[in-house]
């Protein structure tokens, strides 16, 4: 599919979180090496919570929260654009995510 290789953007606002560079694709997953960016430090105890929220199997709801929280303060691009969801985990160095081209279906 051509992934690796490419620099995928994480920014909250105009300000940027950081940059992955794509180095293991197993679609729908791609993932790589995470640089952060300036942003970084204000988004990144959110990405620690959705983690080890996500590691539970008691409480759904505070995952959909915490996520919620992080797709309201940063944003994905690819390189041939913003796109209009995601999926995407942070983890020092890491980072892996999914996304899709068009909105995800309110349930």
């Amino acid at each position: 599919m051509g992934f690796e290789g490419e620099v995928w953007r994480v920014c909250s606002g105009v300000e940027p979180v950081g940059e992955i560079l794509i180095d293991d694709a197993d679609f729908p997953w791609l993932s790589g090496r995470f640089t952060p960016g300036e942003a970084y430090a204000a988004v990144q105890a959110l990405f620690d919570r959705e983690l080890a929220l996500s590691e539970r199997d008691d409480d759904w709801a505070m995952w959909e929260e915490a996520y919620d929280e992080i797709r309201r303060r940063v944003s994905l691009s690819s390189p041939q654009g913003p796109v209009p969801e995601f999926l995407l985990h942070i983890q020092g160095d890491r980072a892996w995510f999914r996304w899709s081209d068009e909105p995800f279906e309110e349930q």
